[in-house]
């Protein structure tokens, strides 16, 4: 139950709803716990008719009537404050996981790029959708039902043991029975439950992992390999369901077995009872539904602990995220103005889930209206440049300036909300070409993503598609060609009309061409800003005011491109390969 505490801020938000959920609950059961008394009474009345026939036939019918209507309203009663107990406690269950997703959410949004690359999609969906429906049947129905049985049990034994406390002494033996092996039991549930959420993760991970990668299997031509793979994972997740499954069996049988020990103790007990004239026959029908009555309650003493296992694991799992700080986190709450006059002096930065030295000792600086171009190999760490100025990562040592302010201390929100960035794998998401585009701008115009779109040279492409701009892409934009989907991502960049503009390799699966047009224009655009041009062409950063050439993490050339030609070295080597191979085309 520890965990579970996590939840009580909202069972705090929601006190009114509850409070009132609780004061129908409790109503509801005495209005029902009335009726085996009114059984008991009537039985009494017909047994006390029997032995005086010669009692007027009218006073049995009047009491009898009486005893009936009684029964029929007040079982009438019980079950519309029932309709509104379920109303009230199962809205707030849904209200409190609507809260509980969104808790989530917003930590997984907060949390860092190193985050995601320890932890996979499928068990975050999982912890999120699965295990916030274990935690539902928690705040709803079990607190629900646990209400129900605790309001059955200490009305329906006080009236029983008013009624008659020898039997009642009896009729509760199997009770600690009941409490030990609902104890051993719930240790089980809960231990394996665990188990059966972290399969469920890793059979949500790999479904995703094939969706998302289902081109390369039927390239490669694996799906017997793939499928086989899915088929142990599903199997073995079978097994861990059926060994819960095989636990939480045994509270029901267990249940009508210790109910029916006390039926048979009431009719045995009382049967005595009542023939040494102790109670009366009405008594014994009363205590045999009473305990009847009781049946499911009882029954769901062991479904709920169930359900609390189960959920304690769940919340368990889900506290995990919850309780992971943000490596990455807004140390300033006021709004900051970028302009966008970028400085690297001495930056290192390593990857701690792979160790690798991404930069070493990096310097340079790009002031507004300017272009820097940044050239090397694959892993010399060119992106990671990129993601500083993003601050998706916190730099290791040195220091990274924007307008002459530390990065850490800028307000998070404003930096970003001044950045366009284009990554070198475009995403688009499962939406219109339309709302891609406007990601970049969430209130403009069609006009304004039109004009995008002709600067980033994908607008006649787009004019192809049946429905246009309105053509919704598949996952990914899988729908789109490669150059297709990188100047779809210019374009969401470009309507952004921010300050810094950053562009990862963004023109690697575009012709020559095209790649010639998009950077003119590019070039009217970033008039006045800050623009970075990540790239393995030459063409991409020949314009730019400033170029320099990354090499294992270090900056090995710096100088505009008619400086680095003339220099012998990696630019000059890369540039002859590239002007021999157009050549050659």
């Amino acid at each position: 139950m520890k965990e579970l505490q996590h939840l009580n801020k909202y069972f705090f938000k929601y006190k009114f709803q509850l409070t009132i959920g609780i004061s129908i609950t409790i109503i509801s059961k005495l209005f029902i716990v009335f009726v085996p008394k009114l059984i008991g009474s009537t039985v009494d009345v017909i047994n006390y008719q029997l032995k005086n026939p010669d009692r007027a036939i009218s006073i049995f019918e009047k009491e009898n009537l009486q005893n009936i209507l009684l029964i029929v309203g007040t079982a009438i009663v019980g079950g519309i404050l029932t309709y509104f107990m379920r109303q009230y406690i199962i809205n707030v269950s849904r209200y409190i996981e609507y809260d509980l997703k969104n808790e989530i959410y917003k930590q997984y949004q907060k949390l860092s790029l190193n985050f995601y690359k320890k932890n996979r999609t499928g068990d975050l969906m999982n912890r999120i959708s699965e295990d916030v429906g274990k935690v539902r049947m928690y705040v709803g129905p079990a607190i629900m039902y646990s209400i129900n049985t605790i309001t059955l049990f200490v009305v329906a034994l006080f009236f029983m043991y008013q009624q008659a406390p020898t039997l009642t002494m009896y009729t509760v033996i199997p009770l600690p029975i009941l409490s030990i092996l609902i104890y051993k039991i719930s240790k089980q549930i809960h231990r394996r439950s665990t188990i059966v959420q972290e399969y469920l993760s890793k059979l949500s991970t790999f479904t995703q992992e094939t969706f998302s990668g289902i081109s390369v299997i039927k390239a490669y031509g694996i799906e017997p390999q793939t499928y086989s793979k899915f088929n142990t994972l599903s199997l073995t997740s079978k097994e861990k369901q059926l060994s819960l499954v095989r636990v939480q069996a045994f509270f029901f049988p267990m249940m009508i077995l210790l109910i029916g020990i006390s039926n048979l103790i009431v009719i045995y007990i009382g049967g005595k009872q009542y023939i040494n004239g102790v109670i009366s026959l009405g008594t014994i029908i009363e205590f045999i539904i009473y305990v009847n009555m009781l049946t499911w309650p009882v029954a769901t003493v062991g479904w709920v602990t169930s359900i609390v296992q189960q959920a304690a694991a769940s919340q368990k799992r889900i506290n995990e995220f919850l309780k992971i700080e943000p490596e990455i986190k807004n140390n300033v709450e006021t709004p900051s103005i970028i302009k966008g006059n970028i400085e690297f002096k001495n930056v290192h930065f390593t990857y701690d889930d792979t160790n690798i030295e991404a930069l070493k000792g990096v310097s340079f600086k790009v002031r507004p209206g300017e272009t820097l171009a940044v050239i090397g190999k694959t892993g010399s760490g060119k992106s990671t440049i990129l993601d500083l100025i993003g601050r998706l990562y916190d730099i290791d040592k040195g220091t990274l300036l924007v307008d002459g302010e530390a990065i850490s201390e800028l307000n998070l929100n404003s930096l970003r909300d001044a950045i366009g960035y284009v990554p070198q794998d475009a995403f688009l998401f499962s939406d219109t070409i339309n709302n891609n585009i406007k990601f970049g701008k969430e209130d403009a115009t069609d006009e304004e993503v039109i004009a995008a779109a002709k600067k980033a040279q994908v607008h006649k492409n787009i004019k192809k598609f049946n429905n246009q701009y309105e053509t919704v892409l598949g996952e990914r934009g899988i729908t789109l060609s490669g150059g297709q989907k990188q100047r779809v991502s210019i374009a969401r960049a470009i309507i952004k009309e921010p300050q810094i503009l950053l562009f990862d390799d963004c023109l690697s699966a575009v012709d020559t061409e095209t790649e010639e047009k998009i950077l003119n224009n590019l070039d009217k655009i970033s008039i006045g800003k800050t623009t970075i041009i990540v790239s393995h062409r030459i063409s991409s950063a020949k314009n730019a005011d400033h170029i320099i050439v990354l090499d294992d993490g270090k900056v090995v050339q710096n100088g505009s491109h008619e400086t680095l030609i003339n220099l012998d070295g990696y630019y000059k080597e890369l540039y002859l390969k590239q002007l021999n191979t157009k050549e050659m085309l």
